[in-house]
């Protein structure tokens, strides 16, 4: 079994008595064109169902699906340190598996990607021996890919975290296309982003700079969550003398060449 920031497992391990099942599922970006019929069916079902979304069109087809859904939004507070919160929310999804009856995660988005709370849940129950599964969905990389037209498997993709890359430094290949999620969450410990993001986003752009060059174009993209809607796209060269802010939902991309 992989750490909490791992993958899970495809298959279940086999179950100790345990009746209560867990199911983990994702609305896609957005909900009213991206959630499957397996999520939807997931959610029908369970004896209680918590989200985490950031839409609230998303809360409303939750709860129009299952009237026992509730949001897990008030477990998030200023200053309070994210991996606390997400302890808090792998055990409340597990709950009511503990107890026997079916459990329903949803998430926004694929529940895998920035979905710690999701894989240790999974993680888990398993140990646990409570049935738990974890359906795929849509992500914002998945609709970046389609709305910049980038085909990651022509030039190659480094996907990164952004505090993840600018404190690591990876080595990457520039004729690839580079992805780092989250920029509007840079170097931040809590919930919520701070003024001080703004600084060290520009610190990375820098970075960025250095590796490429001044002229490489790079891309701050934020995808739809409404199928009217268009996507929100920022072109600036990087070395632009002060690049835009990204936003909490923003991803920054640097197509390959």
């Amino acid at each position: 079994m992989s750490g909490p920031t791992g993958g899970t497992d495809a298959a279940d391990p086999p179950e100790h008595g345990a009746t209560g099942a867990l199911t983990v599922v994702g609305t896609g970006i957005d909900v009213t064109t991206q959630l499957t019929p397996g999520a939807q069916a997931a959610i029908e079902a369970a004896d209680e169902v918590m989200y985490i979304v950031a839409d609230p069109v998303a809360a409303l087809r939750i709860e129009a699906l299952n009237p026992n859904a509730r949001s897990l939004d008030s477990l998030y507070g200023a200053g309070k340190d994210r991996h606390g919160t997400y302890d808090e929310m792998a055990e409340a999804f597990l709950e009511p598996a503990r107890k026997g009856l079916r459990s329903c995660a949803v998430l926004y988005g694929h529940p895998g990607v920035f979905g710690l709370p999701a894989h240790v849940a999974v993680q888990r129950a398993r140990a646990e021996g409570i049935s738990a599964r974890m359906l795929p969905a849509v992500s914002a990389l998945d609709c970046l890919f389609a709305d910049l037209g980038i085909d990651p498997g022509s030039t190659g993709l480094h996907c990164y975290e952004a505090t993840h890359f600018q404190r690591r430094r990876p080595a990457i290949d520039v004729d690839a296309t580079l992805v780092l999620l989250q920029p509007g969450m840079i170097g931040e410990l809590g919930g919520e982003p701070t003024p001080a993001v703004a600084g060290r986003f520009r610190q990375l752009v820098e970075q960025l700079s250095d590796v490429y060059s001044e002229a490489r174009e790079a891309v701050l993209y934020t995808a739809s969550p409404y199928p009217a809607a268009r996507p929100a796209v920022l072109r600036f060269p990087l070395g632009a003398p002060e690049p835009p802010t990204p936003d909490l939902a923003a991803t920054l991309c640097i197509p390959g060449s």
